[in-house]
């Protein structure tokens, strides 16, 4: 692992270049660092007033980091002189390399670089708020911070978004990766993490080059007590091979990047404000919020506003306790009825000791709390009147040392004073009630499981083909995973014979199709093979005895993926499988309790478990199904996707009534 101390925290930066240079050396004069900055350039005597350097070699020292501002070409030569001369960095900021068809070029500079850090190229570079040390060639929004978040993105025009944020967030680093031709973002976030002052991590993820590297990432964070929160982009392409299976099509569209993140306990949200927020509540809470959640505010509106935007993000509102029900009666009177979201009216309104006694009784017997109030605008009014009631947040987290959290219900009515002033009493005030319920709820993100790494993705060098459906069902039936009893042959004449030693009724199915329904290639409920004709396109038949008593149809899917490994996909399946869209996806390797808990994610999970006086269904069967297919990819390097759809669940037992499996050939 490189040590990459010197490029993030220098006291040397060499500046290579000319205009962007100017730029870098003017936002580290700006932000007050009290490093050594050596522009270098052949016949520039000065740069930003800053006396110029002709060379490398004429610098007093190996520069700890240094910005290469020039050209493509150039900055091959540049990084050589600078890892000869074991410098601590570079950051590489000319495009033109992998990303524009070079890639010759991109492998030449990190061969010229060794073991030197290079970060990019393409890569616009970093910012330290802590030591004020910028390697970074434009404006910026942000300001120097004791300690705070660190943002590390794939997308430079993000983060410099996000550094213009006007919400109290500390940010003690940003770090752009660029084409990450050497140093990755795993890496580089781990090594942002290191530094004791960084107390959580917002990613801007464009695509994962090591998913266990990442999993070892976040599990790290998570044991030093600092959250990752992650913006993945990209959710909306299909998958490669959509057309495939079901499976494909349900496992993609970010499914697998977002069950890779949860199970490595990284937090997801989906706008740059959700990421903002969600790291206040990392900054000074840490990751694990607790779920148990209360909502007062001085309005029924927002009671019930409250109620009903947080029921999408599956958050609730458990009610008061007896105790706490006496406890506020009797301080706000009985006209006010005692519930969680509470609407406290106003009688206590500017009474900061009745106010402070509700807010602490209320958050007392919850894990955390939102209190929404929006301060009129302070340049055409007088929020003084709003004064109390924040003082009584700020008091009843301090009493009960649980998250308070004041929520604006629309950003622009926490103005940036002070939401910097909460900020540092402790206290995260998050802008506009939304947002901040998307943030509260990927606050609540758990750990993931200890260990865990997803599996490396399998090169392929050969084409796929489908096993004929006979040989697919051999395979599961060997796995464990029960079949349905049937018979196989090239044609309807010889498969005759065969099917009278099956008890009807049956089923006939065309071979050679992925999708037979859709290829008209399934006739059911046939008391015999007598008089059905051939099926256009059908490469050879198979009839099997009909699977009666089942209380529902799932689909399992197990299959690669170049990015995580293989995934596993669990639903309600049958014909209507991408219509109900009622499916899980985790990132393999899974245990049976977390294949368990998927399960009983799903919208449908009631029909699985006595709905309505219905028989419960098997649930144990489907989970050994779900580790057989696991244990057929984890044991056969070749096998690229195993599909049941469906299989039939009975109260006792479960049967793969149709089975898809692509693998390698050999």
């Amino acid at each position: 692992m490189r040590d990459l101390t010197r490029l993030l925290r220098p006291r040397s930066i060499a500046v290579l270049g000319s205009g962007w240079a100017a730029n870098v050396i003017e936002q580290c004069q700006r932000m007050g660092f009290d490093g050594l900055v050596w522009p270098v350039h052949p016949t520039r005597a000065e740069i930003a007033g800053v006396p110029c350097f002709p060379a490398l070699t004429d610098l007093p020292a190996p520069p700890d980091a240094a910005f290469v501002g020039v050209n493509r070409h150039a900055t091959l030569d540049v990084v050589a002189e600078l890892a000869a001369m074991k410098a601590g960095g570079a950051i590489c900021f000319a495009s033109g390399w992998r990303e524009a068809g070079e890639t010759g070029l991109q492998e030449a500079l990190v061969s010229n670089a060794g073991p030197m850090p290079v970060l990019g190229p393409n890569c616009y570079g970093l910012i330290n708020y802590l030591d004020g040390a910028l390697l970074w060639p434009d404006q910026h929004g942000g300001r120097r911070v004791a300690k705070g978040v660190a943002l590390l993105s794939q997308s430079s025009n993000i983060v410099i978004n996000l550094t213009m944020q006007a919400r109290g967030l500390p940010v003690a680093y940003v770090a752009c990766l660029g084409n990450a031709a050497q140093v990755g973002l795993a890496e580089l976030a781990g090594a942002l993490l290191a530094d004791e002052r960084v107390t959580a991590l917002g990613l801007y993820i464009e695509g994962l080059a090591d998913a266990p590297a990442f999993a070892a990432l976040a599990e790290a964070a998570r044991a030093a007590g600092k959250g990752i929160v992650a913006i993945k982009a990209g959710k909306t392409e299909a998958a490669r091979d959509a057309a495939a299976s079901h499976t494909a099509s349900l496992a993609g569209g970010g499914a697998a990047s977002s069950a890779c993140l949860r199970q490595a306990g990284v937090a997801e949200v989906n706008t740059p404000s959700e990421l903002l927020e969600a790291l206040k509540i990392l900054h000074l809470h840490g990751p694990g919020l607790g779920r148990r959640l209360c909502s007062l505010s001085c309005s029924g509106g927002e009671a019930g506003l409250a109620a009903d935007l947080a029921a999408p993000f599956g958050l609730a509102f458990p009610p008061p306790s007896e105790a706490q029900r006496a406890r506020l009666s009797g301080i706000l009177g009985p006209l006010v009825t005692i519930a969680n979201p509470l609407d406290y009216h106003t009688f206590i309104w500017g009474d900061g000791p009745r106010t402070t006694e509700v807010f602490t009784t209320m958050l007392s017997s919850y894990d955390a709390g939102m209190f929404i109030i929006d301060p009129p605008r302070p340049d055409r009014c007088d929020p003084s009147s709003f004064e109390p009631a924040l003082e009584a947040i700020i008091a009843a987290g301090q009493a009960t040392g649980k998250p308070a959290f004041p929520v604006a219900s629309m950003p622009e009515n926490f103005d940036e004073a002070r939401a910097i002033a909460l900020m540092g009493r402790g206290i995260a005030p998050l802008m506009g009630l939304e947002t901040a319920l998307a943030a509260l709820r990927a606050a609540q993100t758990g750990p993931g499981r200890a260990g865990w790494r997803p599996w490396l993705p399998c090169a392929r060098s050969r084409p796929l083909t489908l096993l004929p459906e006979g040989a697919a069902k051999a395979l599961l039936a060997r796995a464990g995973v029960a079949v349905p009893r049937g018979v196989s042959a090239p044609d309807l004449p010889s498969l005759r014979p065969l099917a009278q030693s099956l008890t009807p009724p049956l089923a006939l199915k065309g071979l050679g199709f992925a999708h037979k329904t859709e290829a008209g290639a399934v006739r059911l409920n046939l008391p015999s093979l007598q008089g059905q004709a051939p099926m256009p396109g059908a490469t050879g038949y198979l009839a099997e005895e009909m699977v009666s008593g089942a209380l529902a149809e799932l689909l399992i899917g197990a299959r690669r993926d170049l990015v995580y490994g293989a995934t596993l996909t669990l639903g309600f399946g049958g014909v209507t499988a991408e219509l109900l869209n009622d499916t899980a996806t985790l990132v393999l390797p899974v245990t049976a309790d977390e294949i368990s808990a998927a399960l009983r994610g799903l919208r449908l999970w009631p029909l699985l478990d006595g709905y309505r006086g219905r028989a419960r269904a098997d649930v144990a069967a489907v989970v050994r199904v779900a580790l057989a297919l696991q244990a057929l990819l984890e044991g056969d390097a070749a096998l690229e996707e195993i599909e049941i759809n469906p299989l039939m669940v009975r109260e006792s037992g479960a049967i793969a009534v149709d089975a898809v499996i692509w693998k390698e050939e050999p």
